[in-house]
């Protein structure tokens, strides 16, 4: 699967199934690099890769998310010639869902994990466009940057632009109503100490699928797929197994 826009770390031909990972706003594929070996072997993993970071650090970031979608689509459909299952942080939770709008077929599954439903106003108020100071400060808080990273201030340089970006598109992300909902089930996935994303944003995405709804919270604050990692992989592993066992 050579292809600028996804990471597959263990190609696996003979795979029975592909999990794609959509990384949060600023995120490169390393912040999945450790989950490819927790999953079976009919599991291919790959990653999403946005332009700006990482191997792509000389391509422009998108801003919109529209658009950014729109790229994603079409890089993907060629490699949706097996079942396939999506998995979204925050930011890249939105994508997941506006990209599997967009797909027939659905995924089989859309893990949604700490964010909130599209269709209910986001009460966290807009940073991308506060100055370094305020915008670096945010960021910390949201528990999204290490102290050591933004002690780094040559790595700052090279993060912000990237991260503004992200949060732009976010921020000004306009959901439009679809009159179709999705067919696959949703997992909304929360942190149990996340301030960014409360329980009823998440319930809320209840009202995105026809298919079967359920929220998992563990511990942690909005980065807790690093903290509880296996806890939430098992989740995921969990619920892939009784899907397949349904069928």
């Amino acid at each position: 699967m050579k292809d600028r826009w996804f990471v597959c770390p263990r190609p696996n031909p003979k795979a029975e199934l592909r999990l794609f990972l959509f990384p949060y706003a600023g995120g490169t594929p390393t912040v999945f690099s450790k989950w490819f070996a927790e999953f079976p072997d009919h599991i291919e993993t790959s990653i999403v890769h946005y332009p700006g970071r990482g191997s792509r650090f000389n391509e422009s970031p998108i801003k919109e998310i529209t658009a950014l979608v729109e790229e994603i689509n079409q890089a993907i459909l060629p490699i949706l010639d097996k079942p396939f299952i999506f998995f979204g942080h925050s930011f890249g939770g939105i994508l997941a869902f506006e990209l599997a709008h967009r797909l027939n077929p659905q995924p089989q599954i859309l893990f949604v994990s700490a964010c909130g439903a599209p269709h209910i106003p986001n009460p966290n108020l807009p940073i991308h466009s506060l100055p370094d100071p305020e915008f670096i400060r945010s960021l910390h808080n949201l528990d999204g940057l290490p102290a050591e990273v933004v002690g780094n201030l040559e790595l700052m340089q090279l993060l912000l632009p990237i991260l503004r970006a992200d949060f732009e598109a976010f921020e000004n992300y306009q959901y439009t109503s679809n009159e179709h909902r999705l067919a696959c089930p949703i997992i909304a996935f929360g942190g149990s100490d996340d301030s960014h994303v409360d329980r009823a944003r998440l319930d809320a995405w209840a009202h995105h699928t026809d298919g079967n709804f359920k929220t998992n919270f563990f511990f942690g604050d909005h980065f807790f797929i690093n903290t509880a990692r296996q806890s939430v992989i098992t989740s995921m592993k969990a619920e892939i197994n009784s899907l397949h066992a349904k069928e």
